[in-house]
Parts: structure tokens; sequence; C-alpha cells
């Protein structure tokens, strides 16, 4: 069976992972890889910590799409791959990797998942979350504090010269590519519905 491929992108703590969590909940399913864009920032080695802190990671060109491109290939071949992880208290892909398997159906989550266009290909459902930019920002602020070791000076420098600007430049234009765009201010269970019966139907269809 040939794996469901599911890009899911969205503002940054637009509720990306909610959504999934909320699709994978109706559907049931064992047999599901969820592989984040993050984890596929390019390494950075080569510099120091304090030049790593300036580099802009909400451009595109912050990410290593070939590698992820190659490894959906990989995975839709029915070969297991081996994930990068990205370290975000020092801003570089960590020196462990994750083992994924390949599954009945892979979801790709990332703010910029739809700006590649052979990821767009890849993908069989494309979606799109969107939530108002003050809320996003007050999410951002408590998970990367949380979460990611931040300042709240570093979140709000971060959000103001880069995050903001890049999510109007070239996050926000991609909801042209979704199949569906789903408001996440409110309950969105019939969007959700209709997604699940899509996958289903498309599940009934590879076996």
């Amino acid at each position: 069976m040939k794996p469901v491929i599911i890009a899911v992108a969205g503002g940054s703590a637009s509720g990306k992972t909610t959504v999934v969590n909320e699709i994978l909940g109706k559907l049931d399913l064992k047999s599901v890889a969820i592989i984040k864009h993050d984890d596929y920032y390019k390494a950075q080695h080569n510099i120091t910590l304090e030049e790593r802190t300036h580099v802009n990671y909400d451009h595109p060109s912050s990410l290593d799409n070939d590698l992820l491109v190659e490894h959906i290939r990989t995975l839709l071949s029915g070969k297991p791959i081996s994930k990068p992880i990205y370290d975000f208290e020092n801003y570089d892909r960590s020196s462990k990797t994750e083992i994924v398997e390949p599954k009945k159906v892979i979801i790709l989550e990332g703010i910029l998942i739809l700006t590649d266009e052979r990821i767009r290909q890849l993908s069989n459902i494309k979606l799109f979350v969107e939530l108002d930019d003050d809320t996003r920002f007050i999410r951002r602020l408590q998970r990367d504090i949380k979460e990611r070791g931040r300042s709240v000076d570093s979140v709000i420098n971060q959000y103001l010269n880069t995050v903001k600007p890049m999510h109007h430049k070239y996050v926000k234009p991609t909801k042209r590519y979704a199949d569906v765009i789903i408001p996440n201010d409110y309950n969105h269970g019939v969007a959700v519905d209709i997604i699940v019966s899509r996958i289903q139907k498309i599940l009934e269809e590879t076996e």
C-alpha cells in the first residue's frame, strides 16, 4: 500500500499539532508517522552559537528540503529513513537521528511545508491552519519559554524581526496551495470530518 502524504502548514503556533491530533483521533489508525519540518533545519556546526541566534529560521532557505524530499520518496518506496533531530536550545541539528518506518499515513507538519513545489506534488492532501496573529504570538511566547529554553526578550525580538515579516511574505501566501483552510479560532469539527473522510477514501483506493 502506498502511504497517504498529508502536508499541514500554517503560521507559527497556529495549532497545527492540535488539528493533526484531532484528525488522528478520528482516524483510529495505529500506523501513522509524523515528520516535523523543523527537524530539517540545516546543520550549523561551523558557526558560533551567537551567530546561530541571528539566522532567519523563518526563511525557506533555512531548511534542508532536498533531504526531506529524498526522505519522503524513500518512505513512499517502502523503506525506512534516518530522520534528523533539531536541538532548539543550541540552534543546531543534533548528532542524534530517529528511524522512521513507512506507515499508511505520513503527516508532514511545518510553517513552510507548502513553499516547496516538490513537497506539494508528493502530498495527497494539503492543509493550512489559520489563527490570528495576536493569539499565535502569545502561544509562541509561552511555548518557546517553556519548551525551548528561550528568554522573553529573545522570543519577542525574533518574532518582530523575522517571524512576523516572514509569515506575511512566505507562510501566509501558501494558503493558495491548500486543499482545505482550517480556521482555528473556533470549532473546526466539520473541516476535520471532511479531511478524515478524504483520507479514508484514499486509503481504500490504495489497498
